[in-house]
């Protein structure tokens, strides 16, 4: 597989460096991105790099995932308005262990095959190198002028002229060139990828090995992923779409996908999956002619989903979002996990219950008006039975008196009321 053909067809690719191309064509080349452990879990604004380095392992080259454990500490100036917290090193540690878990899901870390992909951490050699020597070793290198003209630190400057900018964050391309060469030198590393506002600090990098090490290195920026309607991507109402299931469950982080626009996915897909190009062709042909029936969200979302998850996740998500409208729907709402469940009926009233009560058993005319304000009146409860318009657990009741105990609880603390067909409550036994 010709990396840069598979990267171009897949609209993955905004600036390249010449001779890049020619490098990866003739021998197995190292590459790394690096990536922020300033949390304990990627979200999908990373998952264009990770890919990046997917198709690279599977073009039969040698993927480096550096954690910036110094950088982190620092931030990249690169479309921020202002300067990030810093974190400690026992946060840095645990967060670069979570990162690697998630990672491994994409790359293959442990087998024995000459490309496997490595993990390292940059504040693993920035520890112990003293200020002194680094202005001296690696400072003297690079002139002022040449930090002043990247467009990441003028357009922070511009952004930001009442406050300036810190010299921690002007310093930042800097460290970020030197683990260019650092990696260069000790991992053999030619080539850095990642995000197009990352051009000036990977091109620093290059500047450095040339002027420091008299070699050749090389560079590839992905597009800034943006939305059909110019919104930004990976953001919703409720933020960042994490791939930590306990930050954004399996469900959400499906319905994400599932719900992207039909100009979105027909992008997404070619970025976000490995599927080849003939098989995303006839998905688009399908697309086309029955867009009603979204093939390209379904397998954009099953992809994704069972790639950061797995497949039984992908598969409860699925019988998670028919909940509403199937006829198995009792079943589902049995076998999906607690967090599945709230963010299936996120946004319906909830009302807490006697968990005691529920020992003993609660008439469900009772429990639908005085312990929860499911109907206003028992009369109209009553009339909502007879016709076959009250659920419990996606059961119709037959008789409002029937008794509701602990063993209608889903997870041992909920249960669903429906009144009619859209109007649903969730009990919660305290």
């Amino acid at each position: 597989m010709n990396f840069v053909e598979e990267l171009t067809w897949r609209g993955m690719i905004a600036n390249i460096m010449p001779g890049t191309e020619e490098q990866l064509n003739k021998e197995m080349t190292s590459a790394y991105v690096g990536i922020d452990p300033t949390a304990d879990s990627l979200h999908i604004g990373h998952l264009v790099s990770i890919m990046m380095l997917k198709h690279f392992q599977r073009a039969g080259h040698r993927p480096i995932a550096l954690v910036g454990g110094a950088t982190g500490m620092i931030g990249d100036p690169s479309m921020k308005s202002q300067e990030r917290k810093l974190i400690d090193e026992e946060t840095l540690r645990h967060n670069q262990e979570a990162i690697k878990a998630q990672l491994s899901h994409f790359l293959d870390f442990d087998s024995d095959a000459p490309n496997h992909a490595i993990l390292v951490n940059n504040y693993d050699w920035m520890k112990e190198f003293s200020f002194l020597n680094f202005i001296r070793d690696i400072g003297k290198h690079i002139t002022v002028n040449y930090m002043m003209a990247k467009d990441s630190v003028k357009k922070r400057l511009a952004a930001n002229a009442d406050h300036g900018m810190s010299f921690t964050e002007f310093s930042y391309q800097l460290l970020q060139g030197y683990d260019f060469l650092y990696l260069y030198e000790h991992e053999g590393c030619r080539l850095q990828m990642g995000g197009s506002d990352q051009w000036g600090n990977i091109t620093t990098g290059t500047e450095l090995i040339r002027r420091i090490a008299g070699g050749e290195a090389y560079a590839i920026t992905c597009p800034l992923i943006t939305k059909a309607d110019g919104g930004k991507f990976g953001k919703t109402e409720s933020g960042n779409v994490w791939l930590d299931p306990k930050r954004t469950s399996p469900y959400k982080f499906y319905q994400f996908w599932l719900n992207v626009s039909d100009a979105d996915a027909a992008k997404y897909i070619k970025i976000f999956t490995d599927l080849p190009q003939d098989e995303i062709k006839a998905l688009e042909e399908e697309q086309e002619r029955d867009p009603g029936m979204r093939p390209l969200q379904k397998r954009l979302a099953k992809e994704i989903t069972t790639m950061v998850h797995s497949a039984q996740d992908y598969e409860m998500a699925v019988e998670a979002s028919q909940i509403l409208f199937s006829n198995k729907a009792k079943d589902v709402l049995h076998k999906i996990d607690e967090d599945t469940l709230l963010s299936v009926f996120e946004g319906v009233p909830q009302f807490e219950v006697s968990r005691d009560a529920l020992s003993a058993g609660v008439p469900a005319i009772n429990l639908l008006t005085d312990d929860a304000a499911v109907f206003p009146s028992k009369g109209e409860m009553r009339k909502m039975t007879q016709g076959g318009g009250v659920s419990i657990n996606k059961e119709k009741i037959a008789d409002p008196n029937m008794m509701i105990d602990n063993s209608f609880l889903l997870n041992d603390k909920y249960i669903l009321a429906q009144r009619g067909k859209k109007n649903y409550f969730l009990l919660i036994a305290k």
